[in-house]
């Protein structure tokens, strides 16, 4: 028994690296778990918030491209609950807008704005003029231009209606109609006209929410 006792001893993990390694381990992994499973059960991260919808295909098609071409890298899309962020970026971000979205974009990295509040707050030719070349509209800007994206058909980015399937499986509520329509949606359009439909839907549930409460109260 003494042995049993003095082998898992903490002296004996501090000694052993190997122990140390697998014991580590599973502390973090029981921690992690404690954290994480108690959300898969709170309504506040598993259901939408008010006003937020599953893309269309034309932006889903758009949050592809965002993707694809690493914006995620410098923009966040996560206000945190800071004064001076809320202030500049507007109402802090809730874990029920970002039901819909496999993988989620939160993030921290910002060596560009945050954009997830960005939807309308620029016209779409704003965003063609930044996207080809940034520094036409913001001269500081280290930003690189994306100007091919208005040469390649956002029919490239992918199967869509085989993304909307697979997002369905996950939970997000597309119906029959508008998987088989997903393919029209992109008829015509561009890798560019897809991205700005994405950015332009940035925030704008939650904003609408607002507004129609505050004309209701008033």
């Amino acid at each position: 028994m003494s042995d049993n006792k003095k082998f898992f001893s903490h002296n004996t993990l501090e000694s052993n690296a190997g122990w140390l390694i697998v014991m580590t381990i599973f502390v973090v992994a029981i921690a992690g778990l404690v954290q994480i499973v108690p959300l898969f059960f709170q309504h506040s991260t598993t259901k939408p918030a008010e006003g937020v919808t599953p893309y269309s295909a034309l932006r889903l098609a758009g949050r592809d491209v965002y993707q694809r071409e690493g914006c995620l890298g410098c923009h966040s899309q996560h206000i945190r609950t800071l004064r001076s962020e809320t202030e500049r970026y507007g109402p802090y971000s809730v874990a029920g807008e970002s039901v819909y979205d496999h993988p989620f974009m939160w993030g921290s990295k910002r060596t560009g704005p945050d954009l997830a509040r960005v939807g309308q707050r620029y016209s779409d030719d704003w965003h063609r003029i930044h996207l080809r070349n940034p520094r036409d509209v913001v001269p500081e800007s280290n930003m690189p231009g994306y100007p091919w994206l208005q040469n390649k058909p956002a029919s490239n980015v992918g199967d869509i209606s085989a993304h909307m399937t697979a997002l369905r499986r996950l939970g997000v509520p597309y119906t029959d109609e508008q998987i088989a329509n997903g393919p029209k949606e992109l008829e015509g359009k561009t890798e560019e006209d897809a991205l700005i439909a994405y950015l332009q839907g940035l925030g704008t549930n939650r904003r609408a929410v607002q507004a129609a409460k505050t004309s209701a109260s008033n």
